[in-house]
């Protein structure tokens, strides 16, 4: 570290003390409460960490589109199948803090350039040679709020503005000073946490509730994946969230937004883990055809589907499974095996084209999809098991045992095998094996209905020359292949069940407790009265007052730093 930048260090970390949490700094007042935490024994998920895409999304709103982020983010932690609730126990190692430094220090550097500087930054310094105080207090004060998601507290501004200045008369550039002040500012965990600060809830003695600002930012992320806007930051500096009918008006206004298809993309992006196609690998021999961009394309390709579905048609959720129209590009249906004339001109980049496929094909809905069956698929053949497996606990909320140790899966690997020519043979051979029957019986009915889709994804109708039985059933309903077998999970009940628990989960990072159980009920009783209307469910959840509940364990250690 530069003897400057350790100068622009010293004097933004005024008022902040080091909490040992993997060279993590936090605020004073967290700092506080974390040590008070660990004296009583409770744990507290007051933080979530940005994910890329927030990070991504927040710049762009603050500093526009121009600007490039470089670097890259500590893997994210999956908890109950959500990187949501993963993002509320993520720490900050050393080498991830040093990676978010060097974005912030880049992008910092690219709002103060000369090429932006006249538009970013709202004044222009008495001397560019210099420190001026005025013109970095507008600048730092108003992107500051942005950024931290509230006002900057006057100690917060006061300590950033010294940096500075100090930075400004070592380099003898004002620009400069901003620029490594910003930087302190975008590496600082008021902006790459989420924070919920708690207040005495007056409605409810002895309770907490979410401070207006925390409310606004768990609304714009629930709804928007991003940083609330001036609107709702307007509506939470007035007061108005604190009211029933505040939310209500906020709500309707976010949710008539083209934003809400972002919040949309990003739940759902989540549920069913698209986030494994950045880095899945196929054998290039066997699947010529599939490499990154096909698996990029895969994952817009489900999204666009939902969007289109549940957001611009307000569709019942459940036809995702059985849903024909859907949208494809050359790569992908090339992989599909489907003809789509391309009508752009020759050499254009490949675009979107809405495509329906035709009745009685075997295709239809997200489960026949490239994100579903070439990601839950092995990169050198398909896998029965571990499609059954996603569908269980992705789809329906059901938990699946892990194997037992020491299972020898030969039999189930060995595609070439002459006797057992197909998976579903292997399979009843594997399963003679009582110790792995039952489990399999949970979740390979359904994965060999998914046998028409080799390992990448595309149709087939056998194996080994053998022809393909995709026949089975799902809790005792049978099926014959692929699109039957979404009609099976479209009517299953767990299918409502669990998409209403994992964006309630979603929405306050964490799953619900005892006491929610009867919040979470409610809102699956009205779902299915609404007629599975995600946007509306998305309402329901966001007007709630439990929405905006302090977590028990915050509730919790507050009290205990009270006393």
């Amino acid at each position: 570290m530069s003897a400057l930048k350790r100068k622009v260090v010293r004097a933004a970390g005024a008022g902040l003390t080091l909490a040992v949490c993997l060279g993590l700094n936090f605020p004073a007042s967290q700092a506080a409460t974390a040590e008070k935490a660990a004296d009583t024994g409770v744990g507290v998920a007051a933080m979530r960490r940005l994910t890329p895409e927030q990070y991504a999304n927040i710049i762009e709103e603050v500093f526009g589109p121009s600007i490039e982020l470089g670097g890259r983010f500590e893997p994210e932690l999956r908890v109950d199948h959500l990187n949501e609730l993963g993002s509320g126990q993520l720490s900050m190692s050393s080498l991830g803090m040093a990676q978010f430094d060097s974005m912030a220090r880049s992008i910092a550097a690219q709002v103060v350039s000369e090429k932006s500087r006249d538009i970013m930054i709202p004044c222009k310094p008495a001397a560019a040679n210099g420190p001026d105080d005025a013109c970095a207090t507008k600048f730092l004060a108003h992107a500051g709020s942005l950024l931290f998601r509230r006002p900057l507290t006057q100690p917060e501004l006061q300590s950033y503005v010294q940096a500075a200045h100090a930075a400004s008369v070592t380099a003898k550039d004002f620009y400069t000073g901003l620029s490594l002040t910003l930087g302190a500012v975008l590496s600082s965990p008021q902006f790459l946490f989420r924070q919920a600060t708690v207040e005495p809830d007056p409605d409810n003695r002895g309770q907490f509730r979410l401070d207006a600002y925390s409310k606004a930012t768990r609304l714009s992320f629930f709804l928007w994946n991003t940083m609330p806007d001036a609107a709702l930051l307007t509506a939470a500096e007035k007061g108005e969230l604190n009211s029933k009918k505040g939310v209500e008006k906020q709500v309707a206004r976010m949710l008539a937004s083209h934003r809400l298809e972002d919040g949309v993309r990003a739940f759902f992006a989540d549920m069913l883990q698209l986030d494994g196609l950045s880095v899945l690998a196929k054998d290039t021999t066997l699947y010529p055809k599939f490499d990154a961009m096909v698996a990029r394309d895969a994952r817009e390709q489900t999204l666009r589907t939902i969007v289109d579905l549940l957001v611009e048609h307000r569709g019942d959720y459940r036809d995702l499974f059985t849903a024909r129209k859907t949208y494809l590009t050359q790569a992908l249906a090339s992989v599909y095996r489907i003809p789509l004339v391309n009508e752009a001109p020759n050499g254009s980049q490949d675009f979107w084209q809405a495509y329906e496929l035709p009745e009685g094909d075997p295709r239809a809905g997200i489960l026949t999809e490239l994100s579903f069956v070439a990601l839950n698929s092995h990169p050198g053949r398909s896998s029965p098991t571990l499609r059954g497996k996603a569908l269980r606990e992705v789809i329906l909320c059901q938990k699946v045992p892990a194997p037992p140790a020491a299972v020898n899966f030969s039999i189930v690997q060995d595609t070439s095998n002459p006797v057992y020519r197909t998976a579903r043979a292997r399979l009843t051979a594997h399963a003679v094996n009582p110790v792995c029957a039952g489990c399999h019986k949970l979740i390979d009915p359904m994965g060999l209905a998914l046998e028409n889709f080799d390992g990448s994804g595309a149709f087939r109708t056998e194996e080994n020359g053998v022809a393909l039985d995709t026949s089975g059933t799902l809790d005792g309903v049978k099926f014959n292949n692929a699109a039957e077998l979404g009609r099976v999970v479209r009517d299953n009940p767990a299918t409502t069940s669990c998409v209403v628990d994992r964006l309630l989960s979603y929405g306050i990072g964490r799953a619900p407790v005892a006491s929610e159980r009867a919040w979470a009920d409610g809102l699956k009783a009205a779902f299915i009265k609404d007629g599975h209307v995600i946007p509306d469910l998305m309402r329901r959840i966001a007007t709630s007052p439990e929405f905006f509940r302090a977590e028990p364990r915050i509730a919790e250690v507050t009290k205990a730093s009270l006393n």
